[in-house]
């Protein structure tokens, strides 16, 4: 636990399993749709922390209660089938690089909804970021171009992404990263499951070997990537902010490159280029100014 109190630990932790959940998305896609993908991954997290969610709906204080379901709702529900669908037609790698502009967007809406100021830095950081990601949905590496709906659908998760690391660091922050993820987890089950049941989940389960297998993928994906995943997260927002968070999404799709390139995916210079570009871009974001001496007669320059 005191491994676990470590900024730079949790980063590595989360990069693992955040680099990791692109291509296991991509092998449980094989068994099923993207929509009980989706369900699976948020019915079988919240199973497994509902008992303690409903013990910790009590430490919620009842004004902050919208801000939990609507970071959740950002957070830990449309994302969860947004990025299935586009795996559909983007692959695991193209898909963990796109991730990689949740701090771009947590620059832009925590300056435009939280009153966060910008340094010129972090906004030439923005658009350099958003270059590599045109270049990246404007074409495949192959010279033909790449799906735009499903690549976009990957840019609007990381929209949410950054929403909701922005409401935790702001109004979320005194309640502890379990006791939060198990509340959100416990309030989306329910509609998980209705969603599950309206795939067809239910009726045309078998249990045949590629069902079973695929099951284990989002299992993991679920237990993992997903319940284990955010409460560390919202505990590494809690003990530093969104942004530097937001970090995690440097060493992500180095995770899901490495595991795309295994399975088969093709990495070209056009993938690099754009991932080196967004990493750039996010690079910008995070650095911090140089404190410049000035003298007892004037007034520090706020940034």
């Amino acid at each position: 636990m005191n491994l676990l109190s470590n900024k730079w630990i949790l980063l590595v932790i989360l990069s693992l399993t955040w680099g990791s959940s692109f291509i296991l998305i991509k092998q449980s896609l094989v068994s099923y749709s993207p929509m009980e993908v989706g369900a699976l991954r948020l019915t079988i997290a919240g199973l497994v922390l509902i008992y303690f969610g409903i013990r910790n709906f009590k430490y919620i204080p009842k004004k902050l209660m919208p801000w939990v379901v609507v970071g959740g709702c950002m957070g830990n529900f449309i994302p969860m089938f947004l990025f299935p669908i586009a795996q559909q037609k983007v692959s695991s790698s193209m898909a963990g690089i796109l991730d990689s502009l949740v701090p771009v967007f947590v620059l832009i809406f925590g300056y435009l909804l939280f009153g966060i100021r910008s340094r010129w830095t972090q906004v030439l950081g923005a658009m350099i970021g958003f270059m590599g990601a045109i270049i990246l949905i404007g074409n495949n590496g192959d010279g033909s171009s790449s799906d735009l709906f499903h690549s976009f659908l990957i840019v609007v998760a990381t929209i949410f992404y950054g929403l909701n690391g922005l409401i935790v660091g702001r109004y979320l922050s005194g309640i502890p990263s379990f006791k939060l993820s198990s509340v959100v987890f416990s309030i989306w089950l329910a509609p998980a499951l209705l969603i599950l049941g309206f795939t067809g989940f239910f009726a045309e389960f078998r249990a045949t070997p590629e069902q079973l297998k695929g099951l284990g993928y989002v299992s993991i994906l679920a237990l993992v990537g997903t319940a284990a995943a955010m409460i560390l997260f919202y505990k590494l927002i809690q003990q530093t902010s969104a942004i530097f968070a937001s970090v995690v999404t440097y060493f992500m799709p180095v995770v899901a490159v490495f595991w795309g390139i295994l399975d088969g995916e093709k990495l070209t210079l056009i993938h690099v280029l754009g991932a080196i570009l967004i990493l750039l871009g996010v690079y910008l974001i995070q650095l911090k100014p140089r404190n410049k001496p000035i003298s007892i007669n004037r007034k520090k320059i706020a940034h």
